[in-house]
């Protein structure tokens, strides 16, 4: 056992966007077990750009703390118990990423049974689009689906679960002509729109010629706009995420103010809710159980960007910030 563990801190709150300067590798004492704790030897953890908000201090409506200066980073990992009251060995996910151990209680651990055909599969971010597609939007058969922020870590999962739930066309949006190819030809996309390209309200309807029966939206801004202009009658619209405001330069991740046509809402009977998971509690388990069959079966893949090395973790955020991840953005120690 090392005498002493790396972990990622905030050094200073951005001016902005996170910079890889904002960050630090730092090397601390390896930290002293407490009664009820567990000692896991980290293996991956996820980047996921809510900590925008987290580092911006916006944190109001969000259950999670803020993370200030001298913070250590936290979010979603797996790892394997070293030490502890629960079996040596023993794969867990828990809250404490961004360092290579971690000392969670027991109970903050999950051990993985193997409901996943890969470990790593516990970090994708399907189980709001699953359950935004199934709860609040109640996708239908032959229905067209738009997807926004569509190669992100939710977008990549919501594109094949809405297909796998019996859409018959689904469009997604992005930033690169790169990832447009790769979310047509591996993730079985019918079309995509470009973020600056054209106005959406000109590729939109190009891409949908039938209109638009869904939208599950992790962006918001200007496509949450153009989609209420594309809607069909009785259109359903399920947020899961806010990206044009969370990571503007301009805000500090907690708003994300979007103009909409109410009139278009009022007269083609659009519904428009915004997805929590918390008051959803039995998707996550209906999700795994679903996710690990269509995984299985290769109905569905698990896209992501791997991070190797810890030393590399400080510019994580910030790179996924950038646009330089395919789906989910995990870091691999």
């Amino acid at each position: 056992m090392t005498a002493t563990q790396r972990l990622v801190r905030l050094q200073r709150t951005p001016a902005g966007l996170p910079a890889p300067g904002d960050f630090a590798l730092v090397h601390d004492p390896m930290p002293r077990l407490e009664a009820g704790q567990v000692l896991v030897r980290n293996t991956h953890f996820l980047v996921f750009p809510g900590l925008r908000t987290l580092i911006g201090g916006e944190t109001r409506d969000v259950p999670l703390p803020p993370v200030r200066p001298g913070d250590a980073l936290f979010g979603p990992a797996i790892g394997e118990v070293v030490d502890g009251p629960l079996e040596k060995g023993m794969p867990v996910l828990h809250l404490q990423g961004w360092r290579d151990h971690a000392t969670p209680a027991a109970a903050e651990c999950r051990p993985l049974d193997g409901r996943l055909p890969d470990p790593v599969a516990h970090l994708a971010q399907g189980a709001a689009a699953y359950g935004a597609l199934t709860r609040l939007a109640r996708v239908h058969k032959g229905e067209t689906v738009f997807v926004t922020g569509a190669a992100g870590a939710v977008g990549t999962l919501a594109g094949q679960i809405a297909r796998l739930l019996g859409a018959g066309r689904v469009i997604g949006s992005t930033g690169s002509r790169d990832k447009a190819r790769r979310l047509e030809r591996e993730l079985g996309y019918d079309a995509t729109v470009l973020r600056g390209a054209a106005p959406y309200e000109r590729q939109l309807p190009e891409a949908a010629p039938d209109g638009i029966d869904v939208v599950l939206d992790t962006v918001g801004g200007e496509q949450l706009t153009a989609a209420v202009q594309a809607a069909n009658r009785g259109a359903r619209f399920a947020l899961v995420g806010a990206l044009a405001g969370q990571l503007s330069p301009d805000r500090a991740g907690g708003s994300a103010p979007a103009v909409l046509d109410t009139y278009r809402l009022l007269t083609r009977g659009i519904t428009v809710a915004g997805y929590s998971g918390v008051d959803h509690p039995d998707v996550e388990a209906e999700w795994e159980s679903r996710f690990g069959d269509w995984l299985r079966a290769g109905d569905i893949h698990f896209p992501y960007t791997s991070v190797r090395g810890m030393e590399h973790a400080p510019a994580a955020l910030p790179r996924l910030i950038a646009g330089h991840s395919f789906g989910a953005a995990v870091v691999e120690l």
